[in-house]
């Protein structure tokens, strides 16, 4: 089959900076689609039909289209957090071609002499500031896709508020075009405020001494959390998401989640981790919401209500962490019916009555009950004892495949 679609990455240069392909291809086709900004820099000999994306932004009008030779115009690389990525999902790749240009970033590590393969890229288009929480460790470099000319303010502020004042910051304005122009200074001394909307943030990501040090490895220290003393502590959180075995694309329930410490660490194990935290009590939300942007997943989605009833309705989960509620009737039942097959169940229990419900329901679907014990060191007047925290038992469950 022809391709009946051509995406085309066009960089600041414009036609001119075109390939033969790509510029047959804008030549013959009957509609072109791209921003406004994207179709000015085509040339007057041009024919085809001009159409500037809908607001709000939909890719209907494209697929509409089908069978006539369409271009659709995207910033430098398409398949680089661009529309080919999106098109590429609804679209066979029998039907559709993709011509690229350098990506932004690809300019960017150019300009700096970083190479691309140590760089760690964000993108904040459409997307929360608070991703890139997740992405601050000292000594790392960043390249910071923006949302608009007010980005490179805000992520500098940012960097001050979470300890890394002293990174070197540098914004690339309209990369590869005539008008390209480097600013550069640091996040706590950041001066400049008029930058062209269309720009990209490099940074060399220096803390200071007193910045928290946010790993990625489940078991977070107790005080990264803002809670009311419904956390799972930090020794039993990193053997429960030991146990839940975060996957890349894969849906946690965090049933009773406190204030989302367990959800909030699957989805800083990978970025396409996902989870919901099921939550009833109205102080333990705002935690919830605090602590998932701190922390740097923004995405991690919030379920007012309490299970079973705030269970109906939701996609169904690659794993479930119950955290409370266990004795609650219904809980156990439902999640282990909504649960997918192979998926974890691991739930804690740290009262008789919650390690009876998780007895017999381990009577019922097998799994392995473990029970832990952990004890900190107190002063006991000129000495030090252990002071034996309460003991948590623990079930863990695998979903039988052919369930």
């Amino acid at each position: 089959m022809t391709p009946w679609l051509t995406v085309v990455g066009i960089g600041e240069d414009g036609f001119p900076g075109l390939g033969k392909q790509a510029r047959r291809a804008l030549l013959g086709a009957t509609k072109i689609v791209g921003s406004p900004r994207q179709l000015a820099l085509l040339p007057h000999c041009t024919r085809a039909e001009q159409l500037p994306w809908p607001s709000p932004f939909s890719l209907n009008p494209v697929l509409a289209l089908r069978g006539e030779p369409v271009c659709v115009l995207a910033s430098g690389d398409p398949m680089f957090y661009g529309v080919g990525a999106s098109l590429a999902r609804l679209v066979p790749a029998a039907e559709m071609r993709v011509l690229s240009m350098p990506s932004s970033c690809a300019l960017a590590a150019a300009r700096l002499g970083w190479p691309v393969q140590d760089l760690h890229v964000v993108s904040l288009v459409a997307r929360p500031l608070a991703a890139l929480n997740a992405h601050l460790y000292s000594g790392l470099r960043l390249l910071v896709l923006s949302n608009d000319g007010d980005s490179p303010a805000a992520i500098a502020a940012l960097l001050c508020e979470r300890g890394f004042g002293p990174s070197r910051v540098q914004v690339f304005e309209h990369l590869g075009g005539e008008a390209e122009r480097t600013l550069v200074g640091t996040a706590q001394d950041w001066p400049h405020t008029d930058i062209a909307a269309l720009n990209l943030v490099a940074i060399d990501c220096q803390a200071t001494p007193h910045a928290p040090r946010h790993h990625r490895l489940a078991g977070l220290p107790d005080s990264a959390f803002r809670h009311d003393g419904q956390l799972t502590k930090r020794d039993v959180r990193a053997m429960t998401l030991a146990r839940l075995a975060p996957q890349p694309g894969e849906l946690l329930w965090d049933v009773g989640a406190g204030c989302g410490s367990i959800g909030i660490e699957w989805m800083r194990a990978h970025p396409a981790c996902r989870a919901l935290a099921i939550e009833a009590d109205e102080g333990r939300q705002g935690f919830i919401e605090h602590n998932r942007d701190a922390l740097g997943v923004p995405g991690l989605q919030l379920v007012r209500g309490k299970a079973p009833a705030a269970l109906h309705g939701l996609e169904p989960p690659d794993a479930i962490f119950i955290g409370g509620g266990v004795t609650r009737e219904g809980v156990l039942d439902l999640c282990w019916a909504s649960l997918r097959p192979g998926g974890r169940l691991v739930a804690n229990a740290v009262t008789l009555q919650s390690e009876l419900a998780l007895a017999h329901f381990r009577q019922q679907h097998g799994g392995e009950l473990t029970r832990v014990h952990v004890a900190h060191a107190q002063p006991l007047g000129a000495f030090d004892t252990w002071r034996q925290a309460l003991p948590i038992t623990l079930l863990e469950v695998q979903k039988p495949v052919d369930a």
